[in-house]
């Protein structure tokens, strides 16, 4: 059910819910990218947004993930990365960490997705994914994820 899109063309998703939108309305009104890293608060625990930078790098290096209290809207802000993805019933699914909503996965992947400036990835409870992918070296990004609480 992931979506993958670009902020920069947003009417073509007219279907989003009002609490994606406030996401993209949020990022069009705040200078994210002078944001510092850590988690920033939007509306208490039902919205925030975590400012995340960090190198990717090879596969082996990274771990699979999923969510069952939030959705995930990453966009990127700096840089280009890859983000393998997989629906859960596909993967192994270890032990979840209610307090972290944490759910580890282990598996292989059955797509993935580039993220470039502007682009945009929604993941959703059944989307496992596995970020920090480098494309062609490692690269340092700058990215935010929108926690969206379901």
């Amino acid at each position: 059910l992931m979506i993958f899109g670009n902020i920069n063309l947003l009417e073509e998703y007219p279907f989003l819910e009002k609490a994606v939108m406030e996401c993209f309305d949020y990022a069009k009104t705040h200078p994210l990218l002078d944001y510092e890293n850590g988690c920033h608060e939007i509306d208490g625990k039902r919205l925030f947004v975590n400012i995340v930078g960090y190198t990717t790098t090879t596969p082996q290096q990274r771990f699979w993930e999923a969510h069952r209290q939030y959705l995930d809207l990453h966009l990127m802000l700096r840089g280009t990365e890859q983000i393998d993805l997989n629906f859960i019933a596909n993967l192994e699914q270890k032990e979840y960490k209610e307090s972290e909503d944490f759910l580890p996965l282990e598996g292989e992947k059955n797509s993935s997705v580039i993220l470039r400036d502007g682009d945009f990835l929604i993941c959703f409870p059944n989307d496992g994914h596995r970020t920090a992918i480098q494309v062609n070296a490692p690269e340092t990004i700058k990215k935010a994820i929108f926690k969206i609480q379901i």
